[in-house]
């Protein structure tokens, strides 16, 4: 009986240390892959930093630029685990969406503009009538590099179907720089829009 209880405290002690390395071999996996994904996470948002800052210091290709923009955007979600779906067309070549993802179980259609002039609230009305022609748990992302007028905030206020977050490019700039999470980023902003009618949610004031 003694030899029995020695022998299995001695299978119990092997097994307690191969469990033991195992949960180790498992562990180091995991860190690997983390440090993996962000080292590319880091590589690539520096590539997409220096073509977001290149493109602001040259405004000579409105359009191309305009392009990027949609691009730079586009990987950004990708970097963020938010799959985009790229520009696209739909009710027969009606309508050209710039951008949509998915998160949290809603759908959101992206605008994005880069121009000298801030936008404004017309080009706002677009987008909230593409979000209308969708279906109901379908919400609205406005990117403008340059920002919007003095309108369209209050206007956005006015309007019963909160459905619209501001983006800007500071935000943008931000996020490309690793100096915040996307995904935090946009859940800031859709609670300020939901629980504070705030369309506008400013990344400094998530960030203090």
């Amino acid at each position: 009986m003694q030899k029995a209880r020695e022998l299995t405290g001695i299978l119990a002690e092997a097994d307690a240390r191969e469990r033991a390395k195992h949960e180790k071999e498992i562990a180091d996996h995991v860190a690997r892959q983390k440090n993996e994904r962000e080292s590319a996470l880091r590589k690539a948002s520096a590539l997409l930093l220096a073509q977001f800052d290149s493109a602001a210091a040259d405004d000579s290709d409105p359009q191309g630029r305009g392009y990027l923009l949609q691009d730079l955007l586009n990987r950004a979600f990708d970097l963020h685990g938010i799959p985009p779906t790229k520009a696209f067309l739909r009710n027969d070549g009606g309508e050209q969406i710039d951008a949509a993802f998915e998160m949290d179980g809603w759908y959101y259609i992206v605008e994005c503009r880069w121009r000298k002039k801030l936008a404004d609230i017309r080009e706002l009305d677009g987008l909230l009538g593409q979000i209308g022609r969708s279906g109901r748990q379908t919400m609205g992302l406005f990117l403008s590099i340059q920002g919007w007028s003095e309108h369209v905030v209050p206007l956005l206020r006015q309007n019963k179907d909160k459905s619209v977050i501001l983006m800007e490019g500071f935000d943008l700039r931000t996020v490309l720089a690793q100096s915040f999470d996307l995904k935090v980023l946009l859940r800031a902003k859709i609670k300020a829009l939901n629980l504070d009618a705030e369309p506008y949610f400013p990344i400094s004031k998530i960030t203090n």
